[in-house]
């Protein structure tokens, strides 16, 4: 059940990762095939900012994708649930809201 979960969100993190890659590169391709002044466009967000936004957005998705294979290691070493500082359970609570969460509330 645990490992389908995560199997899950690691799909979904690939997928959105995936569309914000293509989404980031298209930018890319219009920013290079225009000649538009975009820093002086007073109708809306400047091509900078709409790339700061993607790349920050696609770095938070592989993050996660990093943080749910670390999740899968965890349940094949069979420490999956336990706080990596203290020891202790992590709260069935804190798993079903992060699955991927490596402390306790305590410890985090």
């Amino acid at each position: 059940m645990v490992r389908d979960e995560l199997l899950r969100l690691r799909a979904s993190a690939e997928a959105e990762a995936a569309t914000l890659a293509r989404d980031l590169e298209a930018l890319f391709t219009a920013s290079r095939d225009s000649n538009a002044d975009d820093e002086h466009d007073p109708e809306g967000a400047t091509i900078g900012f709409e790339r700061a936004q993607l790349t920050a957005l696609l770095a938070a998705a592989r993050e996660r994708i990093t943080e749910v294979d670390d999740a899968l290691r965890r349940v094949d070493a069979g420490t999956y649930g336990t706080c990596e500082r203290c020891g202790g359970p992590i709260a069935a609570e804190r798993l079903a809201a992060r699955p991927f969460a490596r402390n306790c509330i305590a410890c985090a």
